[in-house]
């Protein structure tokens, strides 16, 4: 069984950082594409970032690029957002998921972790 588990929300200032964490268990995270989605009150669910392949490949939203940074470390099975330049409308929930193809659905899914950006 797969799980994941974010940490590192919280409320921040406009112009501020976080960097939240997803630690993998279960099945290490090599074989999977990793995402970040998150989730703003009354929107859709947007995919911000992917991380897939062993040298760590990634992918961003236009809404995000420039600003996040996601990496991850395999000996840690952890999954890492950096988020720089946080503006108010990133403000969501944030999730961590997880994937074996990119034409499937994110098999495995965190719980989720609060980010409230204040102007």
């Amino acid at each position: 069984q797969v799980q994941l588990v974010e940490s590192g929300g919280g409320l921040v200032q406009a112009g501020g950082s976080l960097r939240l964490s997803c630690a993998v268990s279960g099945r290490t995270l090599s074989g999977y594409i990793m995402g970040w989605i998150r989730q703003a009150p009354g929107k859709e669910r947007e995919i911000v970032t992917n991380i897939f392949g062993s040298g760590g490949s990634t992918w961003y939203a236009d809404s995000v690029e420039g600003r996040f940074t996601t990496s991850k470390d395999n000996a840690k099975n952890t999954v890492y957002l950096q988020m720089d330049g946080l503006k108010p409308e990133d403000t969501a929930v944030y999730y961590c998921a997880a994937k074996t193809s990119w034409f499937s659905a994110y098999e495995y899914w965190g719980q989720g972790t609060q980010v409230t950006v204040s102007s």
